[in-house]
């Protein structure tokens, strides 16, 4: 059964609607999603992070059904298990909250967060439970601490702490490593385990996990643009962080703060007790589409979108996905009897040419969509 609900993804009445069509996806129906994290569509293909059940589900076909059994199932031994590390022991085959993911339908890239590293597989995965062929942040398989060493280890240009996302434009990798504040950068996706990155965002130093407002505090997910930018999600300042040029990341702070005024700002939804056009709540993803940027804007359950990726600090937004008002946040009358009738705590977007996916987290679904037809859509 296909199940077909407009109103999920309403936008501004004044404004032809940016999402055409939307049906709802749970996943398997023996398996439902439990607070799905990471989503990502490329060729055809879907791959979803199932979070709260510690498993990659991958489909050769975007599904067109409410319910479908997945292709491919990562992270667990048993393809009915759930448990962290399939309820053993950290190895090449098992997961731990795993969350962003990225693909060009070769390779297949995950960020195992609470396993402390990113997986890489080389080709990409076509049988359960297939064991990764390089692991980044940990010197082998078998290891799962923070910065490779334990709690309250100094980070290394090698370890991870808490890394929730990650990126590719098919050369160059960068790792949203979220527990360390920073963002690591690799001049190429690396072909060994325990490498090396090449330069650090957001800090001084790759020993340096400081707090500063000028850099990322929490940065959640990072995506590259089109042309040539950067937008880093940084959560625990309610913010998006743009670069228009990724190269100078390392080097300087971002060029563009979306949600708030200034870098020393840090309010959520810029302290009002309502959203706004330019304010954010737990902002957790961010993706450029055409010659725009979708937001998304977890906390207040909306999708932000900017016609044109913004140029100045605090940039109103010029539509959204999910709300028919951007004075509407996540409890409001539709939510009164459940949150079923609208998004909830969106946690992640991907595109593949005008398709639209959302992971609609805190209703433990996928959305699946079409968007308006854009001539400069490229695959980030």
């Amino acid at each position: 059964m296909l199940l077909t609900t407009p109103n999920l993804t309403q936008s501004l009445p004044t404004r032809p609607p940016l999402v055409e069509l939307n049906t709802v996806f749970r996943g398997s129906a023996g398996h439902p999603f439990l607070a799905p994290r990471g989503v990502w569509i490329v060729g055809g293909r879907l791959m979803v992070s199932d979070t709260g059940q510690n498993r990659v589900f991958i489909w050769n076909q975007i599904p067109t059904t409410e319910y479908a059994e997945p292709d491919v199932i990562l992270g667990q031994l048993d393809t009915q298990e759930t448990g962290r590390n399939s309820g053993g022991h950290v190895g090449g085959d098992t997961l731990q909250y795993p969350s962003g993911l990225w693909s060009d339908g070769v390779q297949l890239i995950v960020a195992d967060a609470w396993n402390h590293r990113v997986l890489i597989w080389n080709h990409f995965p076509t049988q359960h439970g297939q064991r990764a062929d390089i692991v980044l942040g940990q010197a082998d398989f078998s290891s799962n601490q923070p910065n490779a060493k334990g709690i309250g280890a100094a980070p290394t240009e090698r370890t991870l702490n808490w890394p929730y996302g990650v990126t590719s434009d098919g050369e160059r990798l960068w790792i949203a490593d979220t527990g360390n504040r920073r963002v690591l950068f690799y001049d190429h996706i690396p072909t060994e385990s325990f490498a090396s990155a090449t330069a650090v965002i957001g800090q001084p130093d790759f020993t340096e996990r400081d707090y500063d407002s000028a850099n990322p505090i929490w940065p959640y997910s990072v995506k590259i643009g089109p042309k040539g930018q950067m937008v880093v999600a940084d959560t625990q300042y309610y913010r998006t962080l743009l670069w228009n040029d990724w190269r100078t990341a390392p080097h300087q702070p971002a060029d563009v703060l979306i949600g708030q005024a200034d870098f020393e700002s840090n309010g959520q939804n810029q302290y009002g007790l309502f959203p706004a056009q330019r304010t954010l709540s737990w902002t957790y993803d961010a993706h450029f589409y055409g010659n725009g940027l979708l937001v998304a804007d977890t906390g207040n359950s909306r999708v932000l979108w900017f016609d044109t990726v913004p140029t100045e600090h605090n940039q109103p937004a010029d539509n959204l996905i999910g709300h028919a008002s951007f004075a509407t946040g996540s409890e409001n009358a539709n939510t009164r009897f459940g949150t079923d009738k609208q998004l909830y705590w969106p946690f992640s977007i991907s595109t593949d040419g005008n398709q639209l996916v959302i992971a609609d987290t805190g209703n433990h679904r996928i959305i699946i969509g079409k968007l308006p037809v854009q001539s400069t859509d490229l695959k980030k």
